[in-house]
């Protein structure tokens, strides 16, 4: 056997293997896009299932949503709001510490950036307590900042910024200084455009963490109108009663934003990943 005919079945061997984990991965939301426009009855008496009966199909779900829906509207609106402010913040601010640690030698470098590898290491969950006790304190409960300012500046956005910021040239930042540029000019003008592959791939990353985020939005967050889309769907499934349509229908178009920050960021999402994963 030839050496192109073996590349060539590895090659196949490899498309195989991705198009069947692709599967495995989209055949869940192919269930749930397509059981939102069967109808609550069939739902109840079948389950979800593959089945596609065309003369079963309805849209009255997505009817209901978009005329009955005010709360889901809203619990859409706290979601995109938290998310977009959160991952703006997150990006910016993780840039400016991660950019230090890597560039500028100052006293306690070393100990600052050993309290970010060892709060890597710290489950979250132990600090929700501490947290919102603190969130009470400064009279934060069931506000939007109460969500965000504790998870805006996160260790792990932090050391890739860190970590691609040091596989940066650092002679362009001396001659840029030698030219009169501020340190501050130095970072948005020059270095900043140079980190627009960590950017892409963190936006992605800190915004699904974000929209997804379901844990601290239930512990700070107690009116309905507050919500946000993971607390106000669960909330919809009680011992009390059971709304699967709107629940389905609500689920497949909580994709839609994730998947517009994804097709808008992925160009540099690979590259990001690779190089801030390598550098340092």
């Amino acid at each position: 056997m030839g050496q192109n005919t073996t590349s060539k079945i590895k090659k196949t061997l490899l498309i195989l293997f991705f198009v069947f984990t692709s599967f495995i991965v989209l055949f869940p939301f192919y269930v749930m896009f397509i059981s939102g426009f069967k109808p609550a009855s069939e739902l109840f008496s079948n389950g979800l299932n593959v089945s596609m009966a065309l003369d079963t199909l309805t849209i009255e779900n997505y009817i209901y949503l978009f005329t009955e829906g005010k709360e889901y509207f809203r619990w859409y609106f706290n979601s995109i709001i938290i998310t977009i402010i959160t991952t703006i913040g997150s990006v910016i601010l993780s840039s400016f510490a991660g950019y230090a640690l890597a560039i500028y030698k100052f006293k306690g470098r070393n100990l600052i950036f050993g309290l970010v590898i060892f709060l890597l290491l710290v489950p979250v969950d132990i600090l929700m307590l501490p947290l919102y006790k603190v969130m009470i304190f400064l009279g934060l409960v069931d506000t939007y900042s109460g969500v965000i300012l504790p998870f805006i500046v996160t260790p792990f956005v932090i050391f890739f910024f860190r970590q691609y910021a040091i596989g940066l040239p650092k002679e362009i930042i001396e001659s840029a200084r030698i030219d009169g540029c501020t340190e501050f000019g130095c970072y948005a003008r020059i270095m900043a455009p140079m980190m627009l592959p960590a950017f892409g791939a963190m936006s992605i990353i800190q915004a699904m963490n974000s929209w997804n985020n379901f844990l601290w939005p239930l512990i700070v967050l107690r009116s309905n109108e507050s919500m946000t889309l993971p607390i106000g769907l669960a909330s919809l499934i009680s011992p009390y009663g059971n709304n699967y349509g709107m629940l389905l229908t609500g689920s497949t178009l909580t994709v839609i934003p994730i998947l517009i920050v994804f097709l808008f960021f992925q160009r540099y999402f690979v590259s990001g990943i690779t190089v801030g994963g390598v550098k340092g």
